[in-house]
């Protein structure tokens, strides 16, 4: 095809698109000259980098990853908007008329927020110390480059108790779903890459992670490249999810598209929308079962038989980051300002509090979550006993202050 017609835009594609994926050059075909140069990629389609020339088939490899990661993004209608609509500086606007004391402490407890809701995501409640933990290492992405030391890295702060795990990548076949009551047999919703791939796949991922961040690609197409692709390979035994998430704070402060030091908690915005969540990842992971082969093993795990690499190096993920902006719209118009408004009304009636009983700061806190279950009220047991030292009139006096503050 290419001796046919060796300056046509798209047997120059084609051609450049063989060499790529064998990886060296087919015989005797000679290198082109004196030809204007056309994109691999059509950017009116998809989403592509900037691009490195070709000139023995004069075309610009603009390709958003390697032969061993590349996953693409359709261009629609919604993703233009939310790109236009650059909803990035708009936050950034919003969170600069907030008190620098304001914007700590909403930090701190978004950190934490989002790492509770990682772990419920999980359907994992787990102990505040666990959680904090995690919170910590959230509150640090973007501060170290990915590697393969740095995901075990990752892994380990993730799972508390690894006694029953073999930390690092997988050495066997994985699988999520469920299994038959009877027969403890596996019944896959999803299959993991081959342990055999892990190593070219996690190579790829991890180079095509930082082909994006030194791009103009937009912040939230190439942390949904990277968070997905991560999820749909799943490397480790356990602590996938989590990590998954993380990634998208890790491209998303590398990206600089948070800005002011708060941490960005679209895990909070997943949760919320764990139907949503569950479906896209659903809609990617279904159609593959039709094309993996497997066996069961002796231990009741999976053995996939056939070639399954090419689905988790190339995949469409469109539906992935028309989610991931949905979320990310969501924690700017409301999970954020939420945050950060409850936090002023706090300072407010504990400056109420402050100034007209010298109340401690823990007992405060205690009182608040009190009249928060209560609506609005102090019940006779908290009368009684952690406030027995206010009179009628100051519990009445302290529920009205409540309600004009919390309230309006």
């Amino acid at each position: 095809m290419v001796n046919i017609e060796p300056t046509g835009q798209y047997s120059r594609r084609i051609w450049f698109l063989i060499e790529w994926f064998l990886g060296k050059e087919l015989k005797d075909i000679p290198n082109l000259t004196k030809k204007s140069y056309v994109n691999v990629i059509d950017t009116n389609l998809q989403y592509a980098v900037r691009g490195i020339k070709s000139a023995r088939h004069s075309v610009i490899n603009n390709l958003s990853g390697t032969i061993d990661f590349c996953p693409l993004i359709r261009k629609t209608t919604k993703l233009e908007q939310y790109i236009a609509e650059n909803i990035s500086a708009k936050k950034n606007e919003y969170l600069k008329g907030i008190r620098k004391s304001i914007l700590l402490r909403a930090s701190a407890f978004l950190l934490l927020k989002d790492s509770k809701a990682s772990f419920s995501i999980e359907g994992e409640s787990p102990k505040s110390k666990r959680a904090a933990r995690w919170g910590k290492a959230i509150g640090q992405a973007g501060m170290k480059d990915l590697s393969h030391e740095e995901f075990v890295r990752l892994q380990q702060i993730v799972i508390e108790n690894p006694r029953f795990l073999e930390m690092g990548y997988r050495k066997k076949s994985g699988f999520i779903g469920d299994r038959d009551s009877d027969t403890f047999s596996p019944i896959p919703d999803h299959f993991s890459a081959k342990h055999t791939d892990l190593n070219q796949l996690m190579s790829g991922l991890i180079v095509t992670n930082t082909i994006l961040l030194n791009d103009e690609t937009d912040a939230v197409l190439a942390a949904a490249v990277i968070a997905f692709g991560f999820v749909f390979i799943h490397p480790f035994v356990d602590g996938n999810g989590r990590i998954h998430r993380y990634l998208i704070q890790h491209v998303l402060a590398k990206k600089q598209f948070s800005q002011q030091g708060l941490i960005f908690p679209v895990s909070a915005s997943m949760l919320n929308h764990i139907e949503d969540y569950q479906k896209v990842l659903e809609n990617h992971s279904t159609p593959l079962l039709d094309f993996i082969e497997w066996e069961e093993t002796s231990d009741h795990n999976v053995e996939v038989t056939n070639d399954t690499i090419d689905y988790y190096k190339y995949f469409d993920a469109t539906e992935q980051a028309e989610f991931l902006y949905d979320c990310v719209k969501d924690t700017i118009d409301n999970i954020i300002p939420e945050e950060v408004n409850y936090l002023i009304k706090y300072e407010e009636f504990k400056s109420y509090i402050d100034n007209t009983f010298e109340m401690p700061d823990d007992m405060v806190s205690l009182l608040v979550r009190f009249l928060e279950q209560n609506n609005g009220k102090i019940s006779k047991r908290a009368k009684k006993k952690e406030f027995e030292a206010l009179d009628e009139n100051e519990v009445e006096n302290i529920e009205e202050n409540y309600r004009l503050i919390f309230n309006s």
